[in-house]
């Protein structure tokens, strides 16, 4: 088993269940969670060296150029409505991570 993997797609499916969550109950914390569980997966993607790194590289930041907006949005602006836009955009980014991920991972076990 890879660990290294267990943990990024640990943190990841942790990122897109806190932006679930904070859509269902806007709370401010649960979006400064999900931000901060994305920018840890983020993290912990730079230098891997898989058959889609770079695409889930870029995925992840995408999820972390709308959490991290949507965070001041919401505290610093006062805006739900642009807090919750891109939350979703958010959500989209993680659930094509999380779909990159399964290929990745079905394309392995045909290697094996």
């Amino acid at each position: 088993m890879d660990w290294g993997k267990v943990i990024y797609v640990f943190f990841s499916l942790m990122s897109l269940t806190s932006i679930a969550g904070f859509i269902y109950e806007h709370s401010a914390v649960a979006l400064f969670m999900a931000a901060s569980l994305n920018l840890v997966s983020t993290f912990l993607k730079i230098g891997v060296r898989n058959l889609l790194s770079a695409e889930l590289l870029a995925s992840s930041l995408v999820a972390d150029l709308h959490l991290i907006p949507g965070f001041i949005y919401l505290e610093v602006a006062g805006n739900l409505e642009w807090a919750i836009a891109l939350a979703y955009g958010a959500l989209i980014a993680n659930v094509f991570s999380m779909g990159l991920v399964y290929i990745e991972s079905m394309k392995t076990h045909e290697e094996y």
